[in-house]
Parts: structure tokens; sequence; C-alpha cells
């Protein structure tokens, strides 16, 4: 079984809009593309959407809210997407959802926004005064950076973190994969184990730790997927795949973890199976591809 492939969807490597960093610092050609450009309001990480299937309702210039302008990118057609984090206004026919929740219904061009626009969003919120100094900052570089007073300079940060969907090896409907529940989802969600790359560490390194950790199992084979944005608030998410043995012992740390348990591949869809995570999270995509044998 190839637990290990680097095949991934592309909508998990996002990358649709062209960045355009060179034009960050050119205030004359960013006030032209604000003009004909389309803008994308988010509120914490919601946005509004229309129709069914749903997509993304952006704003022209003229008509977006007060705030900050952050420079999202170009796409084929050179049209400029920037994004404002306010409130998000009242428009016919459209409603707000979550990008956890919608956005594995989106367009490739609408979820990269999406989640652009929601980690600038929240790195702002979080970086308003510097670190070290205490200075007040400002937004600069088309929202790509934030500048105290002395001239001292933040970027945005990601923090890197680690998932792992646990497996036995074994094929067929019999296979196992072990997944975990937090006390403050609902009810029969599982998922797979998580946590954040501490310092000094590599990722492979955190897998066996976090597993460790979380569930007292000792795991091998430990093999990179693929990676995702998920800005809740700024991780990226770097998905592994690994072995462990079923007949191990299973020890849920109490805080972390409530349950942990090891699920065949003939359980899913029946009243013994998980509920799973959001169609959006690469969470979802490991126990899919697992399910599905690749």
């Amino acid at each position: 079984m190839s637990c290990g492939t680097t095949e991934v969807t592309t909508r998990l490597y996002h990358g649709a809009v062209d960045r355009a960093g060179h034009r960050r610092t050119d205030q004359v050609w960013l006030a032209e593309a604000w003009e004909r450009g389309r803008v994308l309001v988010v509120e914490g990480d919601r946005a509004l959407v229309l129709g069914d299937p749903p997509r993304l309702a952006y704003l022209d210039g003229a008509a977006a809210p007060d705030g900050d302008r952050l420079f999202l990118g170009v796409d084929v057609d050179e049209t400029p997407w920037f994004a404002v984090a306010a409130p998000l206004p009242e428009l016919p026919d459209t409603r707000a959802v979550s990008l956890r929740t919608t956005g594995h219904l989106l367009t490739e061009a609408d979820v990269d926004l999406f989640t652009t626009a929601v980690a600038l969003a929240n790195w702002h919120t979080d970086s308003r005064f510097h670190p070290r100094t205490g200075e007040p900052t400002v937004t600069a570089e088309a929202g790509w950076t934030r500048v105290a007073g002395t001239g001292r300079t933040l970027w945005p940060r990601t923090d890197p973190a680690m998932i792992a969907l646990v497996h036995d090896g074994v094929p067929g409907p019999e296979g196992r994969c072990l997944l975990a529940h937090k006390p403050e989802w609902p009810a029969n969600r599982y998922s797979c184990l998580a946590g954040y790359v501490e310092p000094g560490e590599s990722v492979e390194a955190a897998v066996a730790r976090e597993v460790a950790e979380e569930v007292g199992l000792a795991v091998r084979d430990i093999r990179y997927v693929t990676s995702q944005p998920w800005p809740f608030p700024r991780s990226l998410m770097l998905a592994y795949t690994a072995f462990g043995d079923p007949a191990d012992p299973v020890t849920v740390d109490g805080v972390e973890i409530e349950d942990a348990r090891w699920f065949r591949r003939a359980d899913f869809g029946t009243p013994a199976g998980p509920a799973l995570p959001f169609q959006t999270s690469v969470a979802y995509f490991l126990i899919t591809s697992w399910l599905a044998g690749k």
C-alpha cells in the first residue's frame, strides 16, 4: 500500500493566483490596481458567498469598507485582487460562510484568495505592536509587512505543524487507522493526530513525539505526503503517514485527546465508524486517501 505517495489534489497546493510580490512596494501601481481590482471582505474566518455551488462575493474598490488594503495578487487576466478585514457588509443574495466549512466547495482561485486573506488578516490583528520594543506598528508593503516608528519591520509569520495518519499497513477492508477525538469536538468526530513543531525539532521527530505524547504509541516508517496552509490562526500543516501496531496499548493524555481508537476501513460509513473532519482540511484528504488505498 503506497500511503507515502506525494500525489495530491491541486486544491491542497493552492497557488492559483500570482502573488506578484514585486508590486507590493509600487504605490502608483497599487493605487491604479485598487480602482480596477476586486476586493474580498473577511471577518475572522468568514466571507460572503453567492449561489450554489458557492462562489466568493467580491466588491469593487469604491464599494469596499474602510481598512488596510491587503494585496493578494493578480490572476491570469491581470485582474488585481485585494482583501480588507472588516465587518461583512449586507449585500443582496449573499450569505456568510466559514473557510473551514465551505473551502472545499470553492474554486481553486477562490480558496487561494480566501485562505491568504484570512491568514494575513489574522497576522495583522496579532501584530499591532512590535514584540521586542512594544512600539505600535503600521501596515506597509500592501499588507505584507508592519513597520514600527523606529523602522523595525515585521513580516507575516507561519507556524509549522505536523498532522499524521497512523495506520497498520494492512490493505483492504480489514486495514486499520488510528484516529483521535478532542473534548471540544462534536460527538463521534475523529481525526488525525496533530501538533506544532517545536524549536530545534525536525517534522518527522515532531510526528513521533506528538503521537507518543497524545496516545502513547511508538510509530515508524514516517512518510511525508503533502502540505496545506491552515490560517487558524497561521499554521502550515505538514501531512504525514506513519506505521503503528494495533497490538500496542493506546493511552490518551486526557487533556488534548479524550479518546483514540483504531478503525477498520470497513467501519467507515457505518454506525461503528467515525464522523470525519471538515472536507476542507488536509486531515480529510489523508483519511479518504487511505480509505481508497492510496
